[in-house]
């Protein structure tokens, strides 16, 4: 073998070659998998395909009803798999913060954590602590999750924490002077923002993940442009017309979309501090490879202000001491 190949060209030949889908998954028996927002989209779609493959899934949705419905999908089509739901409104931190407790007081273990939940281009709206809603939902709940899971995560079999972002993170900068939007809200910015967090976010998290020697990998994972419900729950007036037009004319199915998020949750030579898209031009369409953030997605400096920054606004500060990792 050639030393000076670089490990993920050689991830990158091996999606393109094998063309990695959905039946590529490995025996997941015995693990189990928490997937947030997983009642529709790419969550409904990772929690069925683990599902089929072994794993325990934790699903959690906002509306319940929504989540009951896709609970007994899954069954109805495995109806050997093993799948629990519990609500979790991730525009409450108070409610992100109790749900972890259940959790961890239950001493259930989690192998991986699929930050999937999102909210998408909505009119200017605040959490219930007051967090503009993209930034609050699709950053803010994550870190807090992940953060409050880790002890779980450390006991875990191969564990991963899988942060969905999105190609609009390249359009993406932290907006520190009006985080709210109170002064000029944009819908598709503070989407871009709330991205380019979970970039910032998952990179910063490998870095501290790999400073312990603690054996959790932190993965990133977009969809492209697949056409899923995120478009059409947010969006209003002329841009849900423009989304519903690519949605139906551009855009890759949901199948296609979830699976970057299935390999970096399954494949093992997905590797920690990676980035799964599509392989195809511009990334929007294709099969699971390994892509690149935008530059300023790895300045270390802006993910260490962010990462306190989050602390701050979560009441969250991820313990990472005593932690290093001892080889189970």
């Amino acid at each position: 073998m050639n030393m000076n190949v670089n490990p993920k060209q050689l991830v990158t030949a091996a999606a393109n070659r094998h063309r990695w889908n959905s039946s590529d998954i490995p025996d997941q028996t015995g693990r189990t998998v928490l997937v947030t927002g997983a009642n529709s989209g790419l969550g409904y779609l990772t929690s069925l395909e683990l599902a089929r493959h072994g794993a325990h899934v934790i699903m959690t949705a906002r509306d319940m009803d929504k989540g009951h419905r896709a609970r007994a999908n899954i069954l109805a089509t495995h109806p050997g798999g093993s799948v629990e739901l519990h609500h979790l409104d991730l525009a409450d931190l108070d409610e992100v913060k109790a749900f972890a407790g259940q959790l961890l007081d239950g001493k259930k273990r989690v192998d991986v954590l699929v930050n999937n939940a999102g909210v998408m281009m909505p009119p200017h709206s605040l959490t219930r602590q007051g967090h503009e809603l993209q930034f609050g939902v699709n950053h803010l709940a994550h870190f807090a999750l992940t953060g409050l899971l880790l002890p779980m995560l450390r006991e875990g079999r191969d564990s991963r924490v899988v942060t969905i972002s999105s190609d609009l993170h390249k359009r993406g900068r932290i907006h520190f002077d009006d985080l709210t939007g109170s002064r000029n809200y944009s819908r598709v910015a503070y989407y871009a923002q709330s991205k380019f967090a979970n970039v910032l976010f998952a990179l910063e998290l490998d870095r501290r993940l790999a400073a312990t020697g603690l054996s959790i990998k932190s993965v990133l994972a977009h969809p492209g442009y697949s056409a899923t419900n995120l478009q059409m729950s947010g969006p209003s007036g002329i841009l849900k017309m423009l989304l519903r037009f690519g949605n139906r004319f551009l855009a890759q199915t949901a199948e296609m979309g979830v699976l970057p998020q299935l390999y970096a949750a399954t494949a093992p030579e997905s590797g920690s501090g990676q980035f799964i898209g599509p392989d195809g031009r511009n990334e929007m369409k294709g099969y699971p490879t390994v892509v690149q953030p935008v530059d300023a997605a790895r300045d270390k400096d802006l993910a260490e202000r962010l990462w306190q920054l989050s602390e701050d606004l979560t009441g969250v500060r991820p313990d990472f001491s005593g932690m290093e990792d001892s080889g189970v």
